[in-house]
């Protein structure tokens, strides 16, 4: 795996606050589109591209940068062409905390505000936000898990952003983007209700992964991660882990007492594939868990099908 650079953190903090941060920019100035044009938003990925949607519908014309469901997007190097849709657009969203660092660049680089929705979530005082144990050896941002699609109540607060800065764009409409805001939050809560049964069920079964990627859900679901940190460390630096390291997590899958394995193949190695080999061999359930939508799902759609792995997983273990 290629070690991630992340020469953009500077630019990030000055789009992203702390605490949960939905920022946007410019959005006072900003000439908005008129009549019926559309709005031309561009996300980093899919997960971002399909909340715009479902909050914008005809009125958005949505465009991600990344769109290969198997891609990884720590590691992604932007194009020019990249960089002139994001120059472009009238919105611009995505993810912040280093994950998609090439949308800061650009927009550091293009010297225009225009309006711009960030998803950054800060820990409460007291919270880890990482898997225990983890350190920082890539250089970007630790002080939150990047991986904010995972977090409902984000995504639902993000909707509400997106929301606002198209109202703004296209005033005639407001009304509408705030109730197609609602409707998407009501698909959220519902999801949030199938974890809570999760929780309600499963609460402190124990559970491995190969990255901390849905380390949100994990926590509401209210399961225990018992990932050996020196594993997590050694991936989430993109490092090959130590022969210790390798032997700890093959040790935790062989001892019968986790119910589950969370598996990320967006960020495969040979490691990791040996992890999942190991596991399925012990008959210990693997869950995937992506990145990115897979091709023809909405966030909605892809969320509930992983909520739904995990649960018929654990329900294997009962």
């Amino acid at each position: 795996m290629t070690a991630r650079s992340r020469p953009a953190a500077a630019a990030l903090a000055g789009l992203a606050a702390s605490a949960l941060v939905l920022t946007a920019c410019g959005g006072g100035e900003q000439a908005a589109p008129g009549g019926d044009d559309k709005i031309e938003v561009v996300a980093s990925t899919t997960v971002w591209a399909s909340v715009v949607q479902a909050v914008g519908g005809d009125s958005v014309q949505v465009e991600p940068i990344i769109t290969d469901p198997g891609a990884d997007p720590h590691s992604y190097e932007s194009s020019p062409q990249d960089a002139a849709k994001v120059t472009d657009a009238d919105l611009v969203v995505f993810n912040g905390g280093g994950y998609d660092e090439f949308m800061a660049q650009i927009l550091a680089g293009s010297g225009r505000d225009k309006p711009t929705v960030v998803a950054v979530r800060d820990e409460p005082e007291g919270v880890p936000a990482r898997h225990p144990g983890e350190h920082d050896h890539t250089g970007h941002d630790h002080s939150v898990n990047e991986h904010v699609w995972y977090d409902l109540h984000v995504v639902h607060e993000v909707a509400d952003q997106i929301a606002d800065e198209l109202g703004r764009l296209q005033p005639a409409r407001a009304t509408e983007f705030e109730q197609a805001a609602g409707r998407f939050e009501q698909e959220i809560g519902a999801l949030e209700g199938r974890v809570g049964e999760i929780a309600a069920a499963h609460q402190g079964k124990k559970v491995l992964v190969t990255e901390p990627i849905a380390h949100y859900l994990v926590a509401a679901a209210k399961l225990q991660d018992i990932t050996p940190p020196s594993f997590v460390n050694a991936v989430e630096a993109e490092t090959d882990p130590s022969a210790a390291a390798v032997a700890e997590i093959h040790n935790a899958v062989g001892s019968g007492q986790a119910v589950a394995l969370i598996y990320n193949p967006q960020t495969e190695s040979p490691v990791t594939r040996n992890v999942r080999t190991a596991a399925e061999q012990h008959r210990l359930p693997v869950v995937e868990m992506t990145e990115t939508l897979p091709e023809g799902r909405t966030y909605v759609q892809w969320m509930d099908a992983q909520i739904t792995a995990l649960q018929n997983a654990l329900n294997q273990n009962r």
